[in-house]
């Protein structure tokens, strides 16, 4: 029989895709999708920031129609720390919850999943971390419903299996990543992006941007080993025909709508565009690498860094900076082993080629880009200097779970490199 045949690389994408709303006004039928799901009193995770809008208040209401309650927990902060996550289950002791909303960033969405899971599933919350950072337990099984409503478009936590979560007092931020922490449904919903001033709006599409380019040039599913079993195989295992093809449309769709979407937060038409880039970068994410390894790194090592535009009670790099801020550097190193694959996404994003080179193309835009809109266009903007390079060396590298899917073998040295690179 063929099927007896022993593959030595992987032949198999795993592709889970959750059920999803998206379209101006979706919010409004949460409540619906609440009852389908059997939910009779969720938790909605959000922030102070996010509260003002009137969302979770709207929200409330939406799912009131449908005789469900719900309670608002603003508890929520940018980049979730540990600690932060114990300040919430100290907050909800006591209480119980059959389902759980994550309104706001990525950051809000992660902690509701966090939330979810060790109430859930009672345990310190090193035993589902990853390894290096944590003994790497399973979730032992489902988990309450929970339903995703993003206020920005970047990171589609979402839609994702997977929450980070900075661990404070080692610098170094580390991941759960189990199928029962997937949301049973994504709503998004353009509308609620309009409230994110300019620095938010700029480094979430930082993030769906870089996300997207890192995905595209991942090295490809069939060259690399074959899992043992389907339970061995992970959960990125590389570019493939699905993801390729999210992947274009988001990098397209980022190089159309970022700018217009932070220059004027109302043209509806970016807000959407920028929606839907996100959601396909999300859906076609086979595995990032090189920049959000670094990223990982950047947003440990802080110093003093304070961005603009957010509300922070530390020192805080947001995702999308960390993400962008070493990209361009690490596409440039990683020409040589993926040139077909850069020069498209160069082309994708509407990239002039002038009269760089090759290699320059891409990095010369994302800079152009990132500089347009306001980000940090290098590690100095970020108060880093050159003394922090060995520190985040050394981190970035522990983030072996994402590096395996660089299309070059990642290094110290050419880590080194790349960060390097990235000072002004």
């Amino acid at each position: 029989m063929l099927h007896s045949f022993a593959y030595p690389h992987e032949t198999v994408v795993p592709w889970q895709v959750l059920p999803l709303r998206i379209g101006l006004g979706a919010t409004r039928e949460i409540g619906y999708e609440l009852a389908k799901l059997g939910v009779q009193r969720a938790l909605i995770v959000t922030d102070e920031n996010v509260a003002q809008t009137g969302l979770p208040a709207a929200i409330t209401e939406y799912a009131a129609a449908y005789g469900i309650d719900c309670v608002v927990w603003t508890g929520s902060q940018l980049e979730p720390t540990d600690a932060a996550i114990l300040r919430g289950l100290d907050d909800l002791d006591g209480t119980s919850f059959d389902g759980y909303i994550g309104v706001g960033g990525g950051s809000c969405i992660d902690t509701a999943k966090l939330l979810n899971l060790l109430l859930s599933h009672p345990a310190p919350l090193t035993r589902y971390l990853a390894h290096p950072h944590g003994e790497g337990v399973p979730i032992p099984g489902p988990l309450a419903p929970m339903i995703g409503v993003p206020t920005t478009a970047g990171t589609g936590s979402e839609c994702t299996p997977m929450a980070v979560v900075d661990l404070h007092e080692n610098h170094v931020k580390a991941a759960v990543s189990n199928e029962y922490l997937r949301p049973r449904l994504a709503i998004i919903d353009p509308l609620n992006t309009v409230s994110a001033p300019p620095p938010v709006t700029a480094s979430a599409g930082y993030d769906a941007l870089v996300q997207a380019l890192e995905s595209y040039t991942s090295t490809r599913y069939d060259r690399r080993p074959a899992a043992g079993s389907p339970g061995d195989r992970p959960v990125y295992v590389g570019s493939h025909p699905l993801s390729e093809l999210f992947c274009e449309k988001a990098i397209e769709l980022s190089g159309r709508f970022l700018r217009r979407a932070v220059f004027n937060g109302h043209d509806l038409e970016a807000r959407e565009g920028m929606s839907q880039a996100a959601l396909y970068s999300r859906l076609g994410n086979a595995g990032v690498h090189i920049p959000h390894a670094n990223a990982y790194a950047v947003a440990g090592h802080v110093h003093d860094y304070e961005p603009a535009g957010y509300t922070v009670d530390r020192p805080v790099v947001p995702h999308g900076q960390s993400v962008v801020v070493t990209a361009a550097a690490s596409f440039e190193w990683l020409y040589p082993a993926a040139p077909d694959r850069i020069d498209r996404a160069a082309e994708l994003l509407g990239a002039p080629r002038d009269d760089l080179a090759p290699a320059q193309v891409l990095p010369h835009w994302l800079r152009t880009l990132v500089a347009e809109t306001g980000g940090p266009t290098s590690l100095d903007a970020l108060g880093y200097t050159r003394d922090d390079v060995p520190g985040m060396v050394e981190t970035a590298l522990t983030q072996q779970r994402i590096l395996v899917c660089s299309p070059r073998e990642v290094t110290a040295e050419g880590l080194a490199t790349v960060l390097e690179n990235s000072f002004a």
